[in-house]
């Protein structure tokens, strides 16, 4: 019979180094592999997740849009930027086949409306258009919400609306020379209008300040609208607006019209020189509009919708519309993100040296 030999100290201690460390040892092994595993597996799962949703995109521009668009106007129902958005949303429905619809969100010089978009998913589905202000906002705007350069794709540039400076219809001066006379003459008693801190209005004040080297009494409003009604009633001497606004009264003789502000004379007002051309060298101030979509919208999206922009600016009633307005279509190759955004970068640059210049800021 073999009997068993117990095991000696030192086989006992080999043996006790098999047991609870070396089972711990090999649960941690078993856990690290576990881990690697899982993580390879997130990994693929995170690949084929991303694969999915670039192979999405296209789909999704194919079928696009498949219901209706809301184009944000940061301003109120009846200005200068909503008829343009109106017009071009009209004619654009008729191109994407679902209905452009504009939804009016005024205030803050159109920075709530501005953010309200830069915040919206990015699917096609909710845009922007807005003018000149995308530039000054940055300077104005100390604490800005969104970044115009940085949090936005581009669609395209759209229409340019040339201003004018009128005054009130029993204004003394009858031309830019004697006006600018006026106005040193008076210039504690001369009431400078303007349609808000930040709007058109105010920068083309500002610059016509600058450039007669004389400081007014600025009068904001909340909008163009009221500023012209107080320019109509005599209420304020001087006020700088757009052609889609100035022109009926300037047709009705009720203002006094002392030039334009583009660099030549316009088709709508082909008599009425420049205050370039009148001796204020350099000075120009047109309202281009730009339309935008939040950052991260498709690029087959966004193609999609600069085809139906460009039809739109090609559309007889919209051409008309703006010509009879004083606007006037931009140029095809700024039709396009390519086009809008270097003119945006030069805007913000050019309206930043103003606005820091003069030390008035909208916070």
């Amino acid at each position: 019979m073999i009997q068993s030999t117990p095991p000696t100290t030192g086989e006992r201690r080999a043996h006790s180094s098999h047991s609870p460390a070396s089972f711990g040892a090999r649960r941690g092994v078993l856990a690290a592999a576990k881990a690697a595993l899982s993580a390879a597996a997130f990994a693929a799962c995170a690949a084929l997740s991303g694969l999915a949703v670039l192979s999405a995109s296209p789909a999704q521009a194919q079928t696009y849009p498949s219901k209706p668009i809301i184009l944000v106007v940061g301003f109120a129902a009846g200005g200068p930027t909503d008829i343009v958005a109106r017009s071009l949303a009209q004619s654009m429905s008729k191109t994407l086949g679902q209905v452009v619809n504009v939804d009016n969100r005024p205030g803050a010089g159109a920075t709530i409306a501005g953010n309200l978009v830069a915040k919206a998913a990015p699917d096609g589905y909710m845009l922007f258009i807005h003018h000149n202000g995308m530039a000054t906002a940055p300077a104005l705007y100390r604490k800005l919400p969104f970044n115009p350069l940085n949090d936005f794709e581009f669609i395209g540039q759209a229409v340019d609306v040339p201003m004018t400076l009128i005054g009130r219809a029993d204004l003394p001066a009858n031309n830019l020379t004697e006006l600018v006379a006026w106005i040193k003459a008076n210039q504690q008693k001369v009431n400078l209008a303007n349609a808000g801190l930040g709007a058109v209005s105010h920068l083309c004040g500002t610059l016509f300040q600058q450039t007669i080297a004389t400081d007014l009494t600025t009068v904001p409003f909340n909008g163009t609208a009221p500023a012209l009604t107080a320019l109509l009633g005599g209420h304020v001497d001087v006020l700088c607006d757009q052609t889609t606004q100035t022109i009926p009264h300037i047709s009705a003789g009720k203002v006094k019209l002392f030039g334009v502000t583009t660099k030549g004379r316009i088709g709508a007002l082909p008599n009425t020189p420049s205050l370039h051309e009148q001796g204020l060298r350099d000075f120009e101030v047109v309202v281009w509009h730009g339309m935008y979509a939040p950052k991260g919208t498709p690029k087959p999206v966004i193609e999609k919708l600069t085809a139906a922009l460009q039809s739109a600016l090609k559309d007889p009633e919209v051409a008309k519309r703006m010509k009879d307005l004083g606007a006037e279509i931009t140029p095809v190759a700024k039709q396009t993100p390519e086009g809008l955004r270097p003119h945006l970068a030069a805007e913000i640059d050019k309206w930043g040296k103003v606005i820091r210049a003069a030390g008035q800021y909208a916070d």
